[in-house]
């Protein structure tokens, strides 16, 4: 992989704010190699308690947990990787990051699985291992602040695959995810 699918899909101006660590974790992954970093999710989960039997089915393919905590303490391990996406196996694999990121939450530690690409409409990350929820992504980096140079991504749009069929959903609400990838203390 010559170039990560961050630089391939965010805007340099946005990347040049990245913390100097930052940029070489965020950068392309030389093939045989792990990328590792450590980072606070600033909230994971929803406090809606009756969506959690639901958040429990998605962790069984590691996408999401029935939790509702704050900065949240994680580890990742990314490695380079191809993905298709899409129906049938004809379509061009996208150069992708798999990440395995594992979660210390208060109960215990639980380990998310996913695919970072470089899609035509910009970053997306297929969740889980088998990608059947996916989420488009904003990549933003203050330049200014507590959080200068940290990456933040955030939800615009998820996708999720079932029984052959696709729903979208907007998640760019006042509501949506955030989560700050890495920062430098």
């Amino acid at each position: 992989m010559t170039r990560s699918p961050y630089e391939l899909s965010t805007p340099s101006e946005v990347l040049a704010r990245l913390h100097p660590r930052l940029s070489t974790y965020f950068g392309a992954i030389p093939p045989g190699h792990v990328g590792r970093g450590e980072g606070v999710f600033d909230v994971v989960g929803t406090p809606r308690r009756w969506l959690w039997p639901l958040l429990a089915w998605f962790a069984r393919d590691s996408v999401m947990f029935p939790v509702w905590e704050r900065d949240v303490p994680f580890t990742i391990e990314n490695r380079p990787a191809r993905v298709r996406r899409g129906p049938g196996t004809g379509l061009e694999a996208r150069p992708a990051v798999r990440a395995h990121r594992t979660f210390r939450f208060r109960s215990g530690s639980r380990t998310m699985v996913d695919a970072i690409t470089a899609e035509p409409d910009g970053l997306v990350d297929h969740l889980g291992r088998h990608g059947r929820v996916s989420a488009r992504l904003r990549a933003e980096v203050d330049a200014h602040g507590p959080d200068a140079g940290a990456l933040r991504l955030v939800s615009t749009r998820v996708t999720f695959r079932a029984l052959g069929r696709e729903v979208t959903g907007l998640a760019g609400s006042p509501g949506a995810a955030r989560a700050t990838l890495a920062r430098c203390r």
